[in-house]
């Protein structure tokens, strides 16, 4: 079957998926862009975490057929739907304004940036999560950063002044074999206060 959706802004297409063919597949092998992970395969370890139409989910678990017409932001597209965020709002593209997917007309304005690069990251100023979470040392190996970047940035984005139970509750489905949380928590937080200093 032929797959149509939105790709960090951009229209993709996708051939030849089969039935059993996971988002992850496509996204990582058919698309080129890995910095979703493929660990567990279950949906138990969050690092293969990217927003679908603004929510994020396991992209081992959603079958690629799923996403015909829909909106996927994957951690290489974070720091430009970040950027796009803060222009136009909270919510601006995503499900929780009630505008689910991205226009054609926004898809070809994203498209037409030629600095910046949302198909590999490359070129672009980092979101406030990544930076963040450079700033407070909590990228280590890096395999789980990929998810718990999509997590932190969707929860930064529902709730400007999260709780630590709330920064737990978000990053729960996330496992880092490296560290022991404290300096990924220390990261949602500076974001958060750095997004509360810039309103």
């Amino acid at each position: 079957m032929r797959v149509n959706f939105t790709v960090n802004g951009r229209p993709q297409e996708a051939d030849d998926v089969w039935e059993g063919e996971s988002l992850l597949y496509v996204l990582r092998e058919r698309m080129g862009l890995p910095g979703s992970k493929n660990a567990c395969e279950q949906g138990e370890c969050g690092s293969c975490t990217v927003r679908l139409d603004g929510v994020p989910v396991c992209s081992c678990l959603v079958a690629a057929g799923q996403v015909e017409g829909r909106e996927v932001v994957t951690v290489e597209g974070l720091a430009e739907f970040a950027k796009d965020r803060a222009e136009h709002g909270p919510g601006h593209g995503g499900c929780a304004s009630g505008a689910c997917g991205t226009s054609l007309d926004e898809a070809k304005r994203w498209q037409a940036r030629p600095t910046q690069d949302s198909q590999t990251g490359e070129g672009v100023e980092l979101s406030p999560i990544q930076q963040a979470f450079i700033d407070a040392g909590a990228v280590q190996c890096g395999f789980c950063t990929p998810g718990l970047l999509i997590a932190a940035d969707e929860l930064l984005e529902r709730q400007s002044d999260p709780s630590d139970q709330d920064i737990r509750e978000a990053l729960s489905g996330n496992l880092c074999r490296c560290t022991g949380y404290e300096k990924i928590l220390d990261a949602v937080r500076l974001a958060a206060a750095r997004q509360g200093e810039a309103v």
